[in-house]
């Protein structure tokens, strides 16, 4: 799942309809993502495709406007920037994220979050794979009570077509969303070992 350079992923968020800032010559690493305060992950995960089908958001996250950098995950300031070694987490599969969280942070890894793992299924779309897909804990929803978050956690797989997706969504990767506290077999747990944004000199 090795990722091409920066430029030709610049390019490919170009063909795919976006129009991302220039591509600073000193932004170094392996993920090129736009800052979410430039689209929304709706609209980013709606250019997201398996095959003949397109992404798209569940029905019933219509909140998702609302999910922003999970606590002690730390953005660039830049409109464009990059992550370097992202990871699926296919090892934290039947885990919760309450459980792993910690984990990765005590591996000095940080939490993926949602722009950032549209970012990496835009490029390669094979990462969202049946069985092997994952979380991004690091978009999280603050709940109503100060200091709390919402029990939701964002996340990446594929459609299979029942229920409110339709079947003419089976095979098409969604946006969803898992309980924090919940155990899913196929769902691994996604991180990253850090960010960066281009140099100021």
């Amino acid at each position: 799942m090795s990722l091409p350079d920066l430029a030709a992923q610049h390019a490919r968020l170009r063909d795919l309809g976006l129009e991302p800032p220039p591509l600073p010559d000193s932004l170094s690493g392996d993920l090129l993502v736009l800052h979410p305060r430039g689209m929304p992950a709706s609209q980013l995960a709606s250019r997201l495709r398996l095959g003949d089908r397109e992404g798209f958001v569940v029905e019933d996250l219509d909140d998702l406007t609302e999910f922003i950098s999970a606590p002690g995950v730390d953005l660039p300031e830049a409109d464009l920037y990059a992550v370097r070694d992202p990871c699926r987490g296919d090892e934290f599969a039947n885990q919760t994220p309450d459980e792993v969280d910690p984990v990765l942070r005590s591996r000095g890894r940080d939490l993926m979050t949602l722009h950032e793992g549209i970012s990496w299924a835009l490029q390669n779309p094979e990462i969202i794979e049946r069985n092997h897909c994952f979380m991004t804990t690091g978009s999280r929803k603050p709940a109503k009570r100060p200091g709390t978050l919402d029990a939701r956690v964002p996340a990446l797989w594929i459609s299979n077509g029942t229920g409110r997706d339709g079947a003419e969504r089976r095979g098409a990767p969604k946006v969803g969303w898992c309980w924090a506290g919940n155990r899913h077999t196929w769902l691994g747990i996604a991180s990253v070992a850090g960010r960066t944004a281009a140099s100021n000199g």
